[in-house]
């Protein structure tokens, strides 16, 4: 009796789980083997989709016809063979200074419209914490909620505890250079309308929401805006409150709207107003075409060349190995253990 209680106990107390193919993995599954045909095979799949798509990537970003031009340290005037920042960044801050720069650009090949206009900085950190979190949604999208300005410090009210809006760090260091074309005394009209995109103008900056209080403090961070037109129609700022993942990057200022032929010459007047001087950026302009992959970069087309071109290599070696040194699968011959045996024995 005793025994048979301790074997019902037992198994009423057993952890052993219900028998079922799927914990014993037991169920079908695929169990590939993989023999040199079928690994060359793949490897020049591989290689006839990636080489392909690599020239045509190539190619489109190729077409694409692009002028950068730097300009911070050739608009400042020289006072000495090596102006130091902090006379660089005075000549910024100084309002009696004459801030007007001429630049001349040489277009290399023919640009057909639209050709893009950005401006580039360099070294300006827009994914900085502090930086990134210095604004207030709620006040860029509801008229109602002006002034919650919590998140904005240390750019949220005035002196007199006023908001300020648009308010934070971002709206506040509003880039403010302006460029002027011209080509044969011909002025070139630059379209800056729809250069934010569509969801941001309609969902996330209010229609009802006008600038009030902005840039009137002691110390000035940027561009000004016009208190008359609303936070929506103010697509300078909007591009410039998407913050930008890197510390270089591009945004858009406008774009060309009539073709530029090869050779011509565009004059452009700069009015040098920001001030990157402080923290060592960069400022260029840059006039660009785009393809149907966007502008010029030839990384993706060279990466994708560069995997099939591997995966074509790999293949021929293997066929030539499979060739001369053709071997039967799964022979057990090649095994360690025998070919240790197989030594002794010829000893």
């Amino acid at each position: 009796m005793s025994s048979e209680d301790d074997s019902s106990q037992s198994h009423s107390k057993s952890k052993k789980p219900k028998y079922s193919r799927f914990t014993q993995q037991e169920l079908p599954s695929c169990k590939p083997i993989l023999t040199p045909g079928l690994v060359i095979g793949i490897l020049l799949c591989f290689a006839i989709v990636f080489i392909p798509i690599g020239l045509i990537t190539f190619t489109a970003t190729e077409n694409v016809v692009e002028l950068v031009d730097r300009y911070d340290e050739d608009c400042i005037p020289l006072k000495s063979p090596h102006n130091s920042e902090n006379e660089r960044a005075g000549f910024i801050r100084d309002a009696g200074t004459n801030k007007t720069c001429v630049r001349t650009l040489i277009i290399p090949k023919k640009m057909k419209p639209p050709i893009y206009v950005y401006y580039q900085l360099d070294n300006f950190y827009q994914n900085h914490r502090r930086y990134v979190k210095s604004r207030s949604d709620h006040q860029l999208r509801y008229a109602s909620h002006v002034s919650e300005t919590k998140t904005c410090e240390p750019e949220a009210t005035t002196n007199d505890n006023q908001p300020i809006v648009p308010c934070g760090l971002i709206a506040w260091s509003l880039f403010n250079d302006t460029y002027r074309f011209s080509r044969n005394d011909t002025s070139l009209e630059i379209n800056k309308k729809d250069i934010a995109w569509h969801s941001e103008r309609t969902k996330k900056f209010s229609s009802q929401v006008y600038p009030k209080n902005f840039q009137s403090g002691s110390l000035i961070g940027g561009g000004k805006l016009d208190e008359k037109i609303p936070l929506s129609e103010q697509e300078d700022l909007i591009v410039w409150m998407r913050t930008a993942a890197l510390p270089t990057f591009r945004k858009l200022y406008g774009r060309i709207e009539t073709d530029l032929e090869a050779n011509d010459q565009i004059t452009v007047v700069i009015q040098n107003n920001y001030n990157t001087y402080s923290f060592s950026g960069k400022k260029k302009l840059v006039i660009s075409t785009a393809s149907w992959i966007g502008g010029k970069n030839d990384f993706l087309g060279k990466m994708y060349m560069a995997v099939g071109g591997t995966s074509l290599l790999l293949a021929i070696i293997f066929t030539v190995l499979y060739l001369l040194k053709p071997r039967p699968l799964g022979g057990p011959t090649y095994l360690s253990w025998n070919r240790n045996r197989a030594a002794v024995r010829e000893s």
